[in-house]
């Protein structure tokens, strides 16, 4: 399509039907009626909202109400807000030059009346694209008025030539400068009390004055907001009558199943890996540890160790598996394997990952961060395994280290020497076949299936290990009363001699 570069040309587009002419919550609601009725997904990348989120956003631009999203941190709110622009028309008509994007058959400022008075059908036109129609601002308290709405402003006067009262001299702000578009707050109890009070006509009646005229410029815009509840007595809070204006509340949450949580990560994490000369190092990452390391994130949420109110940002499963696929790029290039294939033991390896993810209670910060993290993957890795080995007799496994068995394993160790270590443990071959261990796969794949047994074992405390290679003897009944300081201290001792190795025994 051929767009109108004159306002004659646009008249008579518009005339035509050719080009629509109308309001941006009207647009946003045409063109969402038109996708819904074809069946194109609304909003792609947003994973685990279709039930829930998905039709309160619907509603709420049918409804052409302002909207908030709120939830915890990690839960995709800046991304839906984002993905409002696709729901616009791919271009507008603009006045060329104007700050605040004047339609040029009903301008605003005076600026843009006057040339189209003195122009006429003459005046060229300006074509505004989807994607610079949608303006976001981070709330922070240091935010004015003036940034929010505009000020006069003296340089502009001086520079001109003309008195501080006249209409020219105004500086926009944000709001204005987003007309005819989508305006975006994040983190909106951070704003100041008297600024979010300035919002109240844009969200009422839909105008805005700038301090010192007596102009109301009748502003065009969808307003939508996202804050985190929790933040509210931490940071500040939503003033009453500005959450009386919004016109739907919708809260968004983590996801409900592990299911829908490893899309996500997958979507987002960065697993492909290359080397400086471009040079691709195939990854294959099994799904018993892509269900560990989301089952993380759902562990931490329900820990009582960890604070509750400040959430487990889906950012948790994302970073700890890119460390974990790191990790096992790290092993392949030492050890010269041609794939790079994750194992269960790896997580351990992306512990920095999780303790920077997860605000602890009292409870969780006497026992530390790092030893709260290392409990989050044992239960997680736990609570997976035992759902892969139900149908699989662990016992002969057992049994071989009950008889002193005895395994010494690096976290570099390759896959063939992880291999021919647990070639002589009992039934071992035939509980990784049941994990997903398949006797044809490479031998980095069934390296990870042996792995994840041992430490799904040790998970389940059905066998031990020590991570710095030494045994214990367990101490015998009736053994003298436990000194919890002395233990610590000898945590930190053996924390201190860790090397990455593992012995697992019984």
């Amino acid at each position: 399509m051929s767009f109108p570069t004159t306002l004659g040309a646009l008249r008579e587009a518009v005339a035509a039907g050719r080009v629509p002419r109308r309001p941006v919550r009207d647009e946003l609601r045409d063109n969402l009626v038109a996708k819904l009725r074809t069946g194109t997904p609304l909003f792609p990348g947003i994973v685990g909202y279709d039930e829930t989120v998905v039709p309160q956003v619907v509603n709420a631009i049918l409804s052409k109400h302002n909207f908030i999203l709120l939830g915890l941190r990690g839960q995709a709110k800046t991304r839906l807000l984002r993905a409002l622009s696709d729901l616009l028309d791919e271009q507008i008509p603009v006045v060329p030059g104007c700050e605040i994007h004047d339609d040029p058959l009903a301008p605003l400022c005076s600026g843009c009346s006057a040339r189209v008075a003195t122009e006429g059908d003459a005046l060229p036109i300006a074509w505004r694209s989807r994607d610079r129609r949608y303006v976001e601002k981070l709330a922070t308290p240091d935010v004015t008025i003036a940034d929010m709405i505009g000020d006069i402003d003296p340089i502009k006067a001086a520079r001109a030539g003309l008195q501080l009262g006249d209409e020219m001299t105004m500086h926009y702000g944000l709001l204005p400068r987003a007309n005819r578009g989508i305006f975006a707050i994040n983190e909106l109890p951070d704003l100041a009390s008297k600024v979010q009070v300035g919002l109240f006509n844009v969200l009422q009646e839909g105008d805005v004055q700038i301090k010192g005229y007596p102009v109301r410029l009748r502003l065009d815009l969808l307003v939508v907001f996202s804050a985190n509840p929790e933040d509210y007595t931490a940071r500040g809070k939503i003033i009453t009558p500005l959450k009386d204006r919004i016109g739907s509340e919708i809260r968004t949450h983590y996801p409900k199943t592990r299911q829908a949580a490893m899309a996500i990560t997958e979507q987002e994490a960065w697993t492909d890996r290359r080397d400086a000369a471009g040079v691709r190092l195939p990854v294959c990452v099994p799904t018993f540890v892509r269900e560990v390391v989301e089952e993380i994130a759902i562990q931490a949420r329900i820990d009582q160790k960890v604070d509750r109110r400040s959430g487990v940002s889906q950012r948790l499963p994302i970073t700890t598996i890119e460390n974990v696929v790191s990790n096992a790029e790290r092993r392949a290039l030492l050890s010269g394997e041609l794939v790079a294939v994750p194992r269960v033991s790896d997580i351990y390896a992306a512990l920095p990952s999780v303790t920077g993810k997860i605000e602890l209670e009292y409870e969780g910060e006497l026992k530390g961060a790092e030893e709260v993290g290392r409990d989050l993957v044992r239960t997680a890795i736990a609570t997976v395994f035992d759902g892969y080995a139900a149908q699989a007799d662990t016992r002969p496994v057992i049994a071989w280290f009950e008889r002193g068995g005895e395994l010494e394993l690096a976290d570099t160790s390759p896959a063939a020497a992880l291999l021919a270590s647990v070639d002589g443990i009992d039934g071992l071959e035939h509980v990784a076949r049941a994990v997903g261990g398949n006797p044809r796969d490479p031998e980095p794949v069934r390296a990870a299936a042996a792995d994840f047994v041992l430490e799904g074992l040790c998970a389940l405390k059905k066998i031990s290990r020590t991570e710095d290679g030494r045994l214990h003897a367990p101490p015998p009944t009736g053994a003298r009363k436990r000194d919890p300081q002395r233990e610590f201290e000898q945590l930190l001792d053996e924390d201190a001699a860790l090397k990455g190795k593992k012995k697992y025994y019984n």
